[in-house]
């Protein structure tokens, strides 16, 4: 009996390694498959928390990057006028408008992906956002974005058939859309009448027009330039006289949209830019819609406390400011040209 005590006491000390080896084998393998699950899990939740407070007012990133891009390419064109600040615009490597170009692009890209992600996983938050009277305005930043990037792009040219003109078409019917969409809404006097839903990202709307008219302009196409032109300027003029009679309440935007303001003086800036394309030369409509924005411009600059709540902490609506000031700069160096 001893004997087999001491060789089931030896199969037993022999046995035991075995089994805490194979039992912390498997501990570690589980400890693994959470660590990977939980890594996962937290993949998950932070890819759903982007595309869920993603929204199209992002845009105004890419929609600022475009604006700066086109002011870019306008002063490093060529001048023979030594004495203006543009020619100091000619030391300037070529290389840095080309990196500025292509961080907007891939800022742009990256933006526009996100959003298609978004649609794809959470449409019923787009189509709430397209029925927004604030957020449906949004919808026409990214094609704007575009087309300003298709204008300054140092790569393509708007005599190209096979790249300008394609794209050209496609963001077209986009806007037109779009334009069915709320026009048809404000024309029609329903529940979301202009005198109801009217603030100032509407002016999104009607710069989309201007900026579609300039490039047709460019590319020889006058009929339809002096189409969305038309189409632009007069809901321009309807918008800006409805909103000049809201301009005392504030309970209709939100504080943090404030800086949205400067559209004001971006509308009429475009439009400035869009009949000089049109006209060929800055003739007497240019200078009175330049002038227009300058004074625009000023009234908003000379009201700083109407932005100081809206600047106590950082918001993606200060991307609103970089827009107009890039547009009404461009106006100001056709303004220099003449």
């Amino acid at each position: 009996m001893a004997i087999v005590t001491s060789q089931t006491e030896l199969q037993l000390e022999v046995d035991t390694p075995q089994s805490s080896s194979s039992s912390s084998v498997a501990t570690h393998q589980f400890q693994n498959s959470s660590l990977s699950t939980c890594v996962a899990r937290r993949i998950k939740e932070s890819f759903t928390a982007i595309l869920t407070k993603f929204h199209a007012g992002y845009f105004r990133v890419s929609l600022s990057f475009g604006g700066q891009a086109l002011l870019w390419k306008t002063l490093t064109g060529p001048t023979d006028d030594s004495s203006t600040l543009r020619f100091r615009f000619q030391l300037f490597h070529p290389t840095a408008f080309t990196l500025l170009w292509s961080f907007a692009f891939f800022t742009l890209v990256l933006l526009s992906i996100l959003y298609l992600l978004r649609c794809l996983f959470y449409f019923k938050m787009v189509k709430e956002e397209f029925l927004h009277h604030v957020g449906v305005n949004y919808l026409f930043a990214p094609l704007i974005s575009w087309l300003l990037l298709l204008q300054s792009a140092p790569f393509f040219t708007s005599n190209n058939q096979y790249s300008y003109v394609v794209l050209w078409w496609f963001f077209t019917v986009c806007i037109v859309v779009l334009d069915v969409k709320i026009y048809g809404q404000w024309f029609t006097k329903g529940k979301k009448s202009l005198s109801t839903v009217a603030n100032p990202t509407s002016q999104l709307s009607v710069i989309g027009n201007l900026v579609w008219s300039q490039a047709a302009a460019k590319m020889g196409w006058k009929e339809s330039a002096i189409c969305f032109f038309s189409l632009g300027m007069v809901h321009c003029l309807v918008l800006f006289v409805t909103l000049y009679q809201r301009l005392s309440g504030a309970d209709w935007l939100p504080t943090m949209l404030r800086p949205v303001f400067f559209l004001f003086f971006a509308a009429p800036s475009m439009a400035s830019l869009a009949w000089h394309s049109i006209a060929g030369s800055f003739d007497t409509a240019s200078k009175m819609l330049f002038f227009l924005s300058l004074f625009l411009f000023m009234s908003l600059v000379c009201r700083p406390t109407m932005f100081k709540r809206s600047m106590k902490r950082f918001n993606v609506a200060w991307w609103a400011f970089s827009f107009p000031l890039s547009v009404l700069a461009l106006a100001s160096t056709d303004m220099q040209k003449k």
